[in-house]
């Protein structure tokens, strides 16, 4: 069976990783022991991966660790706002270099059909049977609170 390797477009240039390395947050060795981290720039590769394919955390290549750790220390990162920062020096290191016009800003979107939607013009029902059977429920209680006997029915 043969090893997919994932290509090369995700790994950090030296100059970039100086960058990036200064805003990541410093770990310390546990003095308790076990295993030891993941090198922050191999976790780095592996966030840059999933974002850019959009593959799931645990169908990531190998290469770059689990992908439940992987998965893990981008959550911590993002609530150390670490993204944040680094799109905040790349605003400031653009602006330096080629300028940028705060004055006038531009969205891009795209509105797609939702895979599984169904038709566009299809029947609706008049309710659901959950609802129905939401509402009978909801009946049902009322009047058995109201000393009323209980009636067993079954929802149409």
């Amino acid at each position: 069976m043969a090893v997919h390797s994932a290509s090369k477009f995700h790994e950090i240039p030296d100059s970039l990783w100086e960058r990036i390395e200064l805003v990541l947050p410093i770990y310390k060795t546990s003095c308790k022991g076990g295993r030891p981290r993941l090198p922050l720039r191999q976790v780095v590769n592996g966030i840059l991966y999933v974002l850019y394919t959009g593959c799931q955390w645990k169908a990531m290549p190998r290469q770059f660790g689990s992908g439940s750790a992987i998965h893990a220390y981008f959550q911590e990162w993002v609530e150390l706002n670490v993204f944040y920062e680094l799109w905040q020096l790349a605003l400031v290191e653009y602006d330096n270099l080629k300028g940028i016009d705060w004055q006038w800003q531009s969205v891009d979107g795209a509105t797609t059909k939702a895979p599984l939607g169904g038709e566009k013009n299809r029947e609706k029902p008049d309710r659901s049977w959950q609802a129905g059977c939401q509402a009978l429920r909801a009946c049902r209680r009322s009047r058995s609170s109201a000393g009323c006997r209980s009636e067993r029915r079954q929802c149409a």
